[in-house]
C-alpha cells in the first residue's frame, strides 16, 4: 500500500528526459554550421522526419506546445510555402534516399488545416524523401474539434496508419476550466471516421492534474476512454509552468489536485488499466499486450524521443517547422520558435536553427542509462558496461549513492546484474534518473526551468 503522505515529498520540479542533456542545456552557439556537419556524421542510419504544424484556432489553458494562434489562412498558407523552402534546403546537406522509418505531425493542431492544405505539405515530404519503409510508422496528432472525413481520407491515401487524439479529460467542468470543450459524442464520431478508414492503431492522450480534477472525475474519464477502445493511452501529470506558458496563468492554481490526490488519481489509473488488459510501458504510457510497445519493453528494446515511444530501431530524427527538434546519437537540434526568424533564416537560404547541443562521450553513457530506465525500468549493468568499456560502480558512485533512499522506498533493486524499477517506483521514476543527471548538480532545481515529477 502506498504511502501517499510520503510520496508526496518528492513532489518537485524535474525534467521529463525527451532528451539527455536536457532542452536547457540546449546552446546557440549549436548553429547551422554545427547541424550540417552533424548531418553528415550519420548517413548510415534510417531517418525519422518530424513537422511541425503550429497554428491553433484559440488557446487551450495547460498545454504547453509552441503554437501561433491564428484564425488568418493567408498566414497558414504563407507556412506551408516556407516548409517547401526548408525541405529543398536540407536536399544540400542530407541523402533523401535514405530508408524513412517514422515520420510524424505535431503542433499545433495539423488538423487545422483543411484536406487539400494538408496534401500540400504531405506530398512535398513524400516528394523529397521518396524512400518510405513498408513498414514505416506514419502519424498524426489529432484534435476532435477539428476532424472531417476529408481530412481521414487523405491521410489514409498518404499512408498513415497512426491517430494520436488528444482527449485530456471528459469532465465538462475541467474541459470548461482548461478552455478546451470536446463532449464524448465529438469524440467518439472522430474516432468512428478514424476507423472507417481501417486506422485501428489509435493513441488518446490523457492528462491529470488538471484544475478541477479528482479521482472520482478521473475515474469517469477513463471509464469514457475504454468505451472507444484506444489500443495505446499516454496518461501525462499535468506540467504547470506559467512562467513559461503565458496562458496557463488563466488556471487558478488553487482548483490544481495537491500531489497526494495525483498520485491517488496515478496509482487507480495503472490498476484500472492494467485490470482492463492494457500493459504499462515507461512511465506514462499503456498498450494491450498485442502492441508492438509492449513486445519491445518486455525485450528491453523500448526506445523514447520527442515524439513519444517507439519500438523502431535507432533512427536520425530531421525535424521541420518552427520549434522542430532534430536528434543524432551524438547531437540535439532545433529550429527558431520564433516564426519571423525562421522565416528570415530560409530566405537567407539556410536552415533555420537556433540552438543545439553536441554530446560528449559522458554525455552519452548517462544518456544510455537514463532513457533506459525511463522506457523499460530496467538497466542491465553489464551492457552498459561491455558497451562504453567502464567499471558502472566506479563510473556512477555518487549517483549510486544517491539511489539509496530509492532503495530504501522499496522503488527499486539493484544487484550487480541489472536495476530494476518495480511498478510503484515507475510513478517517481524521473526522481530516480534525476541522480544519474550530471547538470542537476550545478543546478539550482528550484529555478523554474522544470515542471514539478508528482
Amino acid at each position: 500500500m502506498i504511502n501517499f503522505e510520503k510520496f508526496a515529498k518528492y513532489s518537485k520540479p524535474g525534467p521529463r528526459y525527451t532528451s539527455y542533456p536536457t532542452a536547457v542545456e540546449f546552446k546557440e552557439t549549436f548553429d547551422n554550421k554545427a547541424y550540417i556537419e552533424s548531418l553528415a556524421r550519420y548517413t548510415h542510419l534510417p531517418l525519422s522526419i518530424y513537422t511541425h504544424l503550429p497554428f491553433c484556432k484559440s488557446a487551450c489553458y495547460f498545454c504547453g506546445c509552441n503554437v501561433i494562434y491564428t484564425s488568418k489562412e493567408d498566414k497558414k498558407q504563407e507556412y506551408i510555402t516556407y516548409l517547401k523552402k526548408e525541405l529543398n534546403l536540407i536536399k544540400n546537406y542530407i541523402d533523401t534516399k535514405r530508408n524513412v522509418l517514422q515520420f510524424h505531425f505535431g503542433g499545433g493542431t495539423p488538423t487545422f488545416y483543411d484536406a487539400k492544405s494538408l496534401e500540400v505539405i504531405i506530398k512535398s515530404i513524400r516528394d523529397t524523401f521518396i524512400n518510405f519503409d513498408k513498414n514505416a510508422e506514419i502519424s498524426c496528432e489529432i484534435d476532435p474539434r477539428f476532424f472531417n472525413e476529408d481530412q481521414m481520407k487523405v491521410l489514409k491515401d498518404y499512408g498513415f496508419n497512426r491517430l494520436s487524439f488528444g482527449i485530456q479529460d471528459f469532465n465538462i467542468d475541467v474541459q470548461t476550466t482548461i478552455h478546451r470543450i470536446q463532449p464524448f459524442k465529438l469524440v467518439e464520431n472522430a474516432i468512428n471516421i478514424a476507423r472507417k478508414y481501417g486506422i485501428n492503431n489509435i493513441n488518446f492522450d490523457l492528462i491529470y492534474g488538471l484544475p478541477k480534477q479528482n479521482i472520482a472525475t478521473f475515474k469517469e474519464t477513463l471509464n469514457y476512454a475504454l468505451k472507444l477502445k484506444p489500443s495505446r493511452l499516454a496518461i501525462f501529470n499535468y506540467a504547470h509552468v506559467p512562467w513559461i506558458k503565458k496562458t496557463m496563468r488563466k488556471i487558478d492554481e488553487k482548483l490544481l489536485p495537491p500531489p497526494k490526490e495525483k498520485l491517488s488519481i496515478l496509482k487507480y489509473t495503472i490498476n484500472y488499466l492494467t485490470e482492463n488488459n492494457y500493459k504499462m510501458i515507461g512511465m506514462d504510457h499503456f498498450a494491450l499486450e498485442s502492441d508492438e510497445l509492449y513486445k519491445a519493453s518486455q525485450n528491453g528494446e523500448l526506445k523514447r524521443n520527442f515524439q513519444g515511444y517507439t519500438a523502431k530501431k535507432h533512427t536520425q530524427i530531421v525535424g521541420f517547422g518552427v520549434t522542430s527538434i532534430g536528434e543524432g546519437h551524438d547531437y540535439y537540434v532545433q529550429n527558431y520558435k520564433d516564426y519571423a526568424t525562421y522565416k528570415q533564416m530560409l530566405d537567407n537560404e539556410l536552415l533555420p536553427i537556433e540552438r543545439g547541443v553536441r554530446l560528449n562521450n559522458d554525455d552519452i553513457i548517462r544518456k544510455n542509462v537514463i532513457m533506459k530506465l525511463m522506457n523499460n525500468l530496467v538497466l542491465d549493468i553489464k551492457h552498459i558496461e561491455n558497451k562504453f568499456n567502464i567499471n558502472f560502480i566506479e563510473y556512477f558512485k555518487d549517483s549510486l549513492s544517491r539511489l539509496q533512499e530509492y532503495i530504501e522506498s522499496d522503488l527499486l533493486t539493484i544487484d550487480n546484474d541489472f536495476i530494476k524499477i518495480n511498478q510503484t517506483g515507475a510513478m517517481l521514476v524521473r526522481n530516480i534518473v534525476m541522480v544519474f543527471d550530471k547538470y542537476l548538480e550545478n543546478m539550482n532545481i528550484q529555478d523554474k526551468k522544470f515542471s514539478k515529477t508528482v
